[in-house]
């Protein structure tokens, strides 16, 4: 963006298509650079170094939580419960490792299982009525993204403030 600081915005996600385009169009309006890895060109690159050079100059990343596999421990076998891709995590691990905690939200789709041992991070859940669209938005203008409100026509009551 012209005399700006990078608005890219990252998009870790599993298989719930639907939940991706959501994220990512929202993104857009926002007037941010929607980055999904897999939209992006890479040729013949391992899937590991275009991850890394995508997520290079991102300023937020966003972390879809949707139960796409099922698990459990070891000793509650017959209890499995819906969890997110292990590539969902990874990433996730990745861009904590790179970015302040203010830069990640994580977005999660009712009955999956949350990650333990991760305080400090932004949780929103993704519901039904759009209402998740608000609270991101919150979280990126408490990371200092510069958001352009008057681009969400759908959202009645913006107050960002």
């Amino acid at each position: 963006m012209e005399g700006k600081a990078s608005q890219k915005v990252f998009t870790v996600h599993g298989h719930d298509e639907a939940a991706k385009h959501a994220v990512a169009r929202f993104v857009e309006r926002l007037g941010l650079e929607a980055i999904i890895l897999d939209e992006q060109s890479g040729g013949l690159q391992a899937i590991i170094d275009k991850f890394e050079e995508q997520a290079e100059n991102i300023v937020f990343a966003m972390i879809l939580l949707t139960p796409d596999d099922v698990g459990a421990a070891k000793a509650e076998q017959n209890e499995l419960q819906p969890r997110a891709r292990q590539n969902v995590i990874l990433e996730l691990g990745y861009f904590i490792g790179k970015l302040d905690r203010n830069q990640i939200c994580l977005l999660y789709k009712g009955g999956v299982e949350l990650p333990s041992d991760i305080r400090g991070l932004s949780y929103v859940l993704m519901d039904d009525h759009d209402g998740w669209q608000l609270k991101l938005a919150r979280e990126m203008k408490r990371a200092n993204l510069s958001i352009d409100v008057n681009k969400l026509s759908e959202l009645v009551v913006l107050d960002l403030q």
